[in-house]
């Protein structure tokens, strides 16, 4: 009883913590304007919202939630000695790498890159410069970076997870370049979800010992323990041109989950001995670049899915509530016929939806090449291509420019866009960045 209750007391001051740091909000604002770009990306390139910012926040607040109590209970096994200094050194670190890509947003590269800091700072011993330089310093040094390095891994498994349960969610459909310079469809899938962690670590004044002993950390829990609160951001990149989101999100997931399995046997290994620290804190920031640099060689070799067939119109997305979505429509699914008229282009498709304004049949081929018979009646205010999204014409339309995005972009909510019969050379996609419209 006398534990639990410790613990109750330790989790009222954690949480008050948690709401008294800013970097929590900021996280949380980060994803709502992230969210509201992607609504404009929509609207310039479809005229119309696929996507609620407002609901993907919600979501991605829920699963962080839900996220965060879980790897909660997990590093309350493992063990992490962490100060309130460590928390806003490492939130610097993550701040200063999110003005140069948003995908930097990432513990990944900024506890890695403070385990490459404070192993460098290990060569000069004697290096101890005066005032908040100083402070700094120390701080680092004092980092217990294969603790904070498990702590990576523990949330990237609760990433792989909640890329498999929500990714696909967050696809956006968009029209991009192929390597051959033609327009193809494609899906953008980005997601964040603030985590609030509530880690236990051992106090240094007495109290309640815990009834069990973590892994990391030693003796030095048996003085009892107390709680800190740190707000942590994870999230995902990804661009497919070659696959289905849900197909895309699954491999995702399966590459997480050995990214964080490989951080935390060498995390555990480094604890053991620390000069395998430094080789933890590489591994962390060049397998996670590693894992997007597959994705893209992924792509390159594959041939694009969202393009128009020899018979029939290519489907790249379905708007939410519409004919087509009523009707079971699915992306990657081809419009043969309308009206037993065959289709080979939009004008087709029109004219073909004109023939009887009131009642339409479709023939639509599905994923495994069968054919499948539609029909509805036609109202008045539907979509007047049923809602359906199309893969692009290959030399005419709307591209997307692909850039790394910075957090000043984000603020500036700059939406740009290009024709493609205009355009004489686009720069190629960097897989794992946000898209510049």
């Amino acid at each position: 009883m006398e534990v639990a209750l410790e613990l109750l007391w330790n989790f009222t001051d954690a949480l008050v913590q948690l709401l008294l740091q800013p970097f929590y909000y900021i996280s949380i604002l980060f994803m709502m304007l992230m969210y509201r770009r992607q609504v404009l990306l929509e609207r310039k390139l479809f005229h119309v919202r696929l996507h609620s910012w407002g609901l993907q926040t919600w979501r991605t607040f829920i699963g962080g939630l839900l996220a965060g109590i879980s790897v909660s209970l997990v590093i309350a096994f493992l063990g992490i000695s962490l100060s309130q200094e460590a928390v806003v050194c490492i939130w610097i670190v993550a701040i200063i790498l999110l003005l140069f890509r948003v995908r930097y947003l990432c513990f990944a590269y900024s506890i890695g890159v403070l385990g490459v800091i404070q192993f460098v700072l290990g060569f000069f011993p004697e290096f101890s410069p005066a005032g908040l330089a100083g402070t700094a310093v120390d701080t680092v040094r004092g980092l217990d970076i294969p603790a904070l390095l498990a702590l990576v891994a523990v949330l990237h498994l609760a990433e792989a997870l909640l890329v498999k349960l929500q990714g696909a969610g967050f696809a956006n459909p968009l029209f991009m370049e192929s390597k051959r310079g033609k327009l193809v469809g494609a899906y953008q899938m980005q997601a964040f979800w603030p985590i609030p962690l509530f880690l236990l670590i051992p106090a240094h004044t007495g109290g309640a010992v815990l009834p069990w002993t973590p892994l990391l950390g030693g003796d030095g829990w048996s003085a009892g323990f107390s709680m800190a609160a740190l707000p942590v951001v994870i999230g995902f990149s990804e661009m497919t041109q070659s696959m289905l989101p849900q197909v895309k999100a699954g491999k995702t997931f399966k590459r997480l989950l050995a990214y964080s399995i490989v951080l935390l046997g060498l995390s555990l290994l480094a604890a053991w001995w620390k000069p395998l620290a430094i080789v933890a804190a590489v591994v962390s920031i060049l397998a996670h670049e590693g894992l997007l640099w597959y994705s893209r060689l992924e792509e390159q070799q594959n041939s694009p899915m969202f393009v128009h067939p020899q018979q029939g119109l290519k489907v790249l997305g379905v708007i939410p509530g519409s004919p087509a979505h009523e009707l079971g429509i699915k992306a990657g699914e081809t419009v043969v016929k309308i009206n037993g008229i065959g289709i080979r282009s939009k004008e087709q498709m029109h004219a073909a939806l004109r023939k009887n304004p009131a009642f339409c049949k479709l023939e639509v081929r599905n994923l495994q090449g069968e054919s499948k018979f539609l029909q509805r009646a036609i109202y008045a205010g539907d979509h007047h291509q049923l809602g359906v999204i199309l893969a692009p014409d290959p030399d005419a339309g709307v591209v997307l420019v692909m850039k790394p995005v910075s957090i000043f972009q984000l603020l500036a909510m700059k939406v740009q866009a290009r024709n493609k019969t205009n355009e004489v050379q686009l720069g190629k996609p960097h897989e794992g960045d946000s898209a510049q419209m």
